[in-house]
């Protein structure tokens, strides 16, 4: 079935209808049905944005104070207009002008499209953190049918948004493009490029086919079991337990409190890396195996004082702790003070390089280590003093 036959029916002729009908005006109708999942979405987008919802009008609840906006002029002369069925959002309205909307399109998990996005949106920090260009993203994952997708494209037009996609199929890929060109949504295929191009390298053809496709096979591997067992060897390696098993770990990793040992630990350990963490309090005898093991897989971890208040504050907070509370974990002297405890631990055991956490990413962070992992695994050239990254 063509584009143009999946949008005539999906629009149907009800709307033409509507505009041209003679009759005397009927009385007032309930609200046009709204797709319900399009409902979700929209409510999802809403919260995110930080925008007060409305409370949903009852069905019983006439149109005629507060008319219905016509749908845009369609971007071409033969292409179907944008029926009212999904004019209307649960809350009321279109998403706020002042935010641009991202919609992120995948017959797969999205993982690809959605980190693609994150990545081009860091080059836009600048304006983001300042809000001067507030930017909502919606995953839709699983899309590997053409009604769903010009459903999306449809929604998209309706509210401005750009489409980024990645669709194994071609055909789907083509469906996409077509749809958006219709409507007038900017679009940009992430996938297809690529795989054209790889494809053109190896002269061979892609399977056209997304991943987890009942077509394809993927057999566990040794590589998928050594992530399990990383996986598994780091959460009960979590938070300085079992001090014994450090010289069993690919990594160790040390820091005082709220430095992210412990999601760093876990991201690692998706990537196959068994990782231990060891946190460092002033007070507390840091264990002995810390500095019995092969200091080369040690990685020590420090952050702003400032910053590293902020997240202790909003950690306390979630424990039910006042600032009243007889506590100085966040108080500014105490977090200061075991930063400098941390620091000449650090000073002492130069061969461990010591990562500033500071406005990094988990990702990064990451990249920072097994950088230098790899670079001592292959005895790669490494300062003998201890150097911050």
């Amino acid at each position: 079935m063509s584009v143009w036959q999946l949008c005539t029916n999906i629009h149907g002729v009800a709307p033409i209808r509507a505009c041209n009908q003679t009759e005397p005006k009927a009385p007032a109708r309930t609200r046009p049905r709204v797709s319900p999942q399009l409902n979700r979405w929209s409510r999802a987008r809403s919260i995110r944005s930080g925008r007060k919802l409305d409370r949903p009008v009852p069905r019983t609840q006439t149109l005629e104070s507060t008319p219905a906006t016509p749908p845009p002029p369609p971007s071409h002369p033969f292409s179907p207009s944008l029926d009212s069925d999904y004019a209307d959002t649960l809350d009321g309205g279109a998403e706020s002008t002042a935010s641009k909307t991202i919609y992120i399109v995948s017959d797969g998990t999205g993982w690809t499209a959605e980190h693609c996005v994150n990545a081009a949106l860091g080059q836009f920090d600048y304006c983001l953190v300042d809000h001067g260009c507030p930017v909502n993203t919606h995953l839709f994952s699983g899309i590997d049918d053409a009604e769903k997708l010009l459903e999306i494209v449809k929604q998209a037009a309706k509210e401005g948004a750009l489409l980024v996609y990645t669709l194994a199929d071609p055909s789907m890929a083509s469906s996409a493009n077509q749809a958006c060109n219709l409507w007038g949504v900017p679009s940009t295929d992430v996938l297809g490029p690529i795989t054209d191009a790889i494809s053109s390298h190896l002269g061979v053809s892609p399977s056209g086919l997304p991943r987890g496709a009942s077509g394809r096979s993927f057999p566990l591997s040794d590589d998928y079991f050594r992530r399990i067992e990383a996986v598994e060897f780091t959460i009960k390696q979590d938070d300085g337990a079992s001090p014994g098993n450090l010289d069993k770990a690919d990594i160790v990793l040390t820091g005082v409190s709220r430095t992210g040992k412990t999601p760093l630990s876990i991201y690692l350990a998706q990537k196959g890396y068994k990782v231990a963490n060891v946190p460092i309090v002033m007070g507390v005898q840091i264990p002995r195996t810390l500095f019995q093991v092969d200091q080369k897989k040690v990685f020590g971890l420090t952050i702003n004082p400032v910053v590293l208040q902020s997240i202790r504050k909003a950690r306390a907070k979630t424990m039910g702790l006042t600032p009243e509370s007889r506590t100085n974990y966040f108080d500014m002297d105490y977090v200061r003070g075991e930063l400098e405890f941390a620091g000449k631990l650090f000073a002492q055991n130069p061969s461990w390089p010591v990562i500033d956490v500071t406005e990094k990413a988990i990702e990064e962070t990451a990249a920072v280590v097994l950088r230098l992992f790899h670079d001592r695994k292959h005895k790669c050239t490494m300062p003998r003093i201890s150097k911050r990254y």
